[in-house]
């Protein structure tokens, strides 16, 4: 008596289209992702060892060493600073603000910064720092 042998084809699975579901999902979500960027403003930060890490997108002012102040990646003068926040912060229903100063920027003129944005009507701000190691 012969026995048939079995014949065992080896099956291959296509993963073409799962190639091409994943550049697609890929390429969704760079397109709908967005990137926040900080302005293209060269600023050193003091250092601090209880500086805390940024989760969040809140508008920023920088003072740069030179006294330039920026404000949603615009040059505002000083006098000019209130205004610039008030109509920045007029779409949010929350009112803070970070301020990032040049290590070497003077005291005074942060506190003239400080209180420009205070007068605006942002009670919750911070100043940011770099943590040290």
């Amino acid at each position: 008596m012969e026995f048939e042998r079995k014949r065992y084809s080896h099956s291959h699975m296509n993963i073409a289209p799962l190639v091409d579901v994943v550049f697609l999902l890929l390429l969704f979500f760079m397109l709908t992702s967005s990137l926040v960027r900080e302005p293209a403003v060269k600023i050193r930060l003091p250092e601090s060892r209880t500086a805390a890490t940024e989760h969040e997108a809140i508008k920023t002012v920088i003072i740069t060493r030179e006294g330039a102040i920026f404000f949603m990646d615009r040059e505002v003068s000083l006098s000019g600073l209130q205004k610039a926040v008030i109509e920045g912060l007029n779409d949010r229903k929350e009112d803070s603000l970070r301020i990032k100063a040049d290590r070497n920027t003077s005291v005074g003129l942060l506190m003239k910064v400080i209180d420009e944005v205070r007068l605006a009507g942002v009670r919750n701000f911070s100043v940011v720092t770099e943590k040290t190691p």
